[in-house]
């Protein structure tokens, strides 16, 4: 029976072989490929993959819009499992423990960086799904370091989201300080969590959507926005904070505009296309424009934290793994409210 006929990936056969969707070169589709089942070394955990979340980023790797791809790469980096193997001097982890893995897969703890709490901005760091084999698969390894206890009431599915989107998108609502009136610029996976955060936090969310997206903005209310509108709308109180969820360079220029004096807009995506030129008069008067690069192990503890006490309710599509494609190809057009999950196997 090949992977099409199943409701998921294979499972491992005897003699350590599993398998991976894998992409193999810039625009192409995965493909199914069986791997052997990897060996943790020093430091690492062998994880068997539950669930494993579907992100803009992983659109922008399979579409060949990030920097030195290492091809063949798998995907996925909002992945939960379970520890099946340990490797040396790894403390903190014993089988069957289950983990959440994020973007930021390795750092070198030893670079000023590092040593400031900020290995997000490692110039050796590594990223899951990138540079590192993610969780589009059923085994995948993990640094120890970077793999985290996940809230219990959260099922794999509801938790893989927690892993990116809400993981990026709180570090960037950390970075608006305490900014009360906050816009939103795209809202899917990030955005539909941390409009539940900011209102656990006593803030009011304005969600930006595409013009004539009606569907989105009504979701946003939904979410507990207090106002949405098109992205080329002024929002009806000016904004003391911004983030721009959606990689589109041209929303900036329409954020600043809507901040006031003193605000701050923040760029949430690891990839945007080209800001166009603006006035000088929309930076003036000590706004801000600063952007977001992957995460530090605080966030995620704090945020993991938090979600374990906001039960943040996600809006999930579920696929089964070898529908990868299918998923990626309703992101990237729109077809989907909210995150996208690959199911792997059954907790």
């Amino acid at each position: 029976m090949s992977p099409e006929d199943t409701h998921g990936a294979p499972p491992p056969r005897s003699g350590g072989i599993g398998g991976a969707m894998v992409l193999e070169a810039p625009g192409a589709p995965l493909r199914w490929r069986e791997r052997p089942v990897p060996a943790p070394g020093a430091g690492q955990i062998l994880v068997e993959v539950s669930a494993c979340g579907v992100c803009r980023t992983d659109l922008h790797l399979v579409d060949g819009e990030l920097p030195a791809i290492a091809y063949p790469i798998v995907p996925g980096h909002q992945i939960v499992g379970r520890v099946a193997a340990v490797g040396a001097g790894v403390v903190g982890h014993a089988l069957g423990d289950r983990v959440g893995i994020p973007w930021l897969g390795y750092s070198c703890g030893c670079c000023g960086y590092c040593a400031d709490g900020r290995e997000n901005l490692c110039d050796h760091a590594r990223f899951t799904g990138y540079q590192i084999d993610g969780g589009f698969a059923d085994h995948c390894l993990a640094d120890a370091r970077y793999a985290f206890a996940l809230p219990a009431a959260y099922s794999d599915v509801e938790a893989a989201p927690l892993l990116c989107a809400g993981l990026i998108g709180y570090r960037s609502l950390r970075l608006c300080g305490e900014a009360r009136h906050v816009g939103f610029y795209g809202f899917g996976s990030a955005a539909h969590l941390l409009c539940q955060v900011a209102n656990a936090q006593q803030r009011l969310v304005y969600a930006f959507t595409k013009p004539g997206d009606t569907a989105g903005q009504a979701f946003a209310r939904h979410c507990g926005a207090a106002w949405s509108g098109a992205s080329d709308q002024a929002p009806p109180q000016a904004l003391d904070a911004a983030i721009i969820f959606a990689p589109a360079g041209e929303l900036v220029p329409l954020a600043l505009r809507a901040v006031r004096k003193g605000g701050v807009v923040v760029c949430g995506g690891i990839h945007m296309s080209d800001i166009p030129s603006f006035p000088y008069a929309l930076l003036w008067e000590e706004r801000v424009l600063r952007s977001v690069a992957n995460l530090t192990r605080r966030d995620a503890e704090e945020f993991l934290a938090l979600a374990g006490k906001v039960r943040l309710q996600a809006a999930i599509t579920a696929y089964p793994l070898h529908r990868a494609n299918e998923a990626l190809d309703d992101l990237r057009n729109g077809r989907l409210n909210g995150s996208a999950v690959l199911t792997v196997r059954p907790a």
